[in-house]
């Protein structure tokens, strides 16, 4: 494969030498019709035909790369979970909340809900902003410039005298982290190859989990601290990812999709010898011809680079797709059942036990995600684990919810308890890393920040569902426990419904063959089965014009029924 790979580079270079001279996207419409797709098309059944090993001995530095990149968001998943983990927090309780009789110090069910929901929707700002950052200065630039803002933010959060403060600055706080959470996974799968995308986009997931992990280690070793100090050291350790991060990030490669969006081609190429090794025998020439036709094919097929045209023609369908992908994270239950220590301490457990449920938590959930990278994702296609995923948390959530019928027992909150750690395995095992994966493949390549954007934001607004979680537990309110498990047991069918129906196949589909199988309507369900031909010129001309119809609105369902006849498997 490498030798072929070597050998075409030749024969190519007189056509991409005239692509490198072009600074706009007006290509010379018989080289797109013939000499960049031939090359583009080897370049393509290289990469399909690169082993995971192999990919990583050949891009070396876009794994580093991106494993930086990735390393912002361990921040995001550090300071979440001590928003989560406070609530049974004696130090943090006794200075934010009030004295209940009978009880003790809680803070209350309302200020739960909107601390813990304030960072939410600064994210959601923070990721629709990040969706135009990143068109216009790409991802370099947006995120040192939110690195330093969230050095500045968390001061409010260190010096925070009461709750108030406190909720302010978990709302500045979300907004570099909406842009963490959704460059992350962009990145990854626009410097990687074919065979080590999933492994890379979903590796932020990884991220949250390991700063979760490392926060419930810091809790628990200062959960006897009875000072302010006892939270404030948590806060302050925040500090220490800008201080090595910003450095780092000067010298990162821009992504070469996004300098082909701008036309920049020969800085592309450059990007691209960065990434790869010089061992390899792939010829960056290659690699910039496939991202070029990509490219030209999706403006074929009309794809624009706006919001509004997530929503138009079959990227709807895509951004669909996507954004509930995400959002299966919170209706599978994540608010109630993940590393949840305030349900561990309102079902009689101590605050010995909780915390060190909590670290044992964290610690199968990373344990769930190298299986997920060894095991399933190798062997297993995304849908088969969505599925198969979301059923089973499901029905656990339905059991912890029945056995809070005989809370008198003594032994049963510890079962509750060891059950919730159970769907934190199978989370991560699948709909974990999933959530993250998807919309970073689903997407066109010319909308695919703002597709990740779309469903990030979708993931945080669905999260507003566990402003009830709250008041589902808290002793002072509805005081559920367990029975809470009926309700995200629900939400986890419905989810589970849609998958069924909605949920493609994308393992081991190349960007322009997933473009194709969304263009033609292919349902869900046929996805993984159906064969297409992306560099089928006739096809591709075929589907261009029909976009082309659809945009401009001249269609009806007559005319719509020849098309998908003419092009349907």
């Amino acid at each position: 494969m490498e030798k072929t790979t070597s050998n075409m580079s030749a024969g190519d270079d007189s056509g991409l030498q005239q692509l490198e001279t072009k600074k706009t996207y007006g290509f010379n419409q018989d080289l797109y019709g013939n000499q960049l797709t031939e090359t583009a098309k080897t370049a393509a059944d290289a990469e399909q035909h690169l082993p995971p090993l192999q990919a990583i001995k050949a891009y070396p530095m876009a794994i580093f790369w991106s494993l930086v990149v990735s390393m912002c968001v361990i921040m995001e998943g550090y300071d979440t979970n001590l928003i989560g983990n406070f609530w049974a927090y004696p130090s943090f309780v006794k200075k934010y909340g009030q004295y209940y009789s009978g009880i003790g110090y809680q803070v209350s069910a309302p200020w739960q809900a909107g601390y813990g929901n304030a960072t939410g929707v600064g994210s959601f700002f923070g990721v629709l902003a990040n969706g135009y950052l990143v068109s216009m200065f790409g991802y370099k630039r947006v995120l040192i410039g939110s690195l330093v803002a969230m050095t500045s933010f968390i001061f409010i959060l260190f010096f925070a005298p009461n709750i108030q403060t406190l909720t302010a600055g978990g709302f500045l706080c979300g907004l570099p982290w909406g842009v963490f959470a959704s460059s992350a996974p962009a990145y990854a799968s626009e410097v990687l190859p074919l065979s080590l995308r999933v492994y890379f986009t979903s590796y932020t997931n990884m991220c949250f989990i390991i700063g979760q992990l490392i926060s419930a280690g810091v809790l628990e070793g200062l959960v006897s601290l009875d000072s302010e100090w006892g939270y404030r050291i948590p806060y302050a350790l925040q500090w220490i990812w800008p201080s090595f991060l910003i450095p780092i990030l000067f010298f990162a490669p821009e992504s070469p999709w996004h300098l082909v969006r701008k036309g920049k081609l020969e800085e592309a190429e450059r990007t691209l010898r960065r990434l790869q090794s010089k061992k390899s025998n792939i010829d960056p020439k290659l690699t910039l011809a496939s991202i070029v036709h990509t490219n030209k094919l999706e403006e074929e097929l009309s794809v624009g680079t706006s919001y509004w045209d997530c929503f138009r023609g079959f990227e709807r369908r895509r951004t669909e797709i996507a954004c509930m992908a995400f959002v299966g994270q919170i209706t599978s239950g994540i608010c109630f059942a993940y590393n949840q220590t305030y349900f561990f301490s309102q079902v009689g457990l101590t605050t010995d036990q909780v915390y060190k449920l909590a670290i044992g938590g964290n610690a199968i959930a990373l344990v769930g995600t190298f299986i997920n990278w060894f095991a399933v994702n190798p062997y297993v296609g995304r849908r088969t684990a969505y599925l198969w995923g979301m059923a089973s948390m499901t029905g656990i959530l339905f059991i912890v919810g029945i056995l809070n019928i005989w809370t008198s027992n003594p032994h049963i909150g510890m079962s509750q308890a060891v059950l919730t750690l159970v769907w934190t395995f199978i989370f991560q095992l699948t709909v974990g890393q999933l959530g993250w994966a998807l919309p970073a493949e689903i997407g066109s390549t010319r909308l695919r920040q703002k597709t990740v954007c779309l469903a990030r934001n979708a993931n945080y607004l669905s999260s507003f569902l566990c402003v009830m979680e709250p008041y589902f537990l808290n002793p002072t309110q509805w005081n559920l426990k367990g029975y809470t498990g009926f309700f995200w047991g629900g939400t986890g069918l419905l989810t589970f419904i849609w998958a069924y129906f909605r949920l493609p196949e994308t393992k081991g589909r190349p960007f322009n063959e997933i473009d194709i199988l969304f263009a033609k309507g292919v349902s869900a369900r046929k996805f993984a089965t159906c064969k297409v031909d992306a560099y089928d010129m006739v096809q591709n001309a075929e589907l261009a014009e029909h976009a082309a119809h659809h945009h401009r609105g001249h269609h009806d369902d007559k005319t719509e029924q020849v098309f998908v006849e003419s092009v349907h498997p």
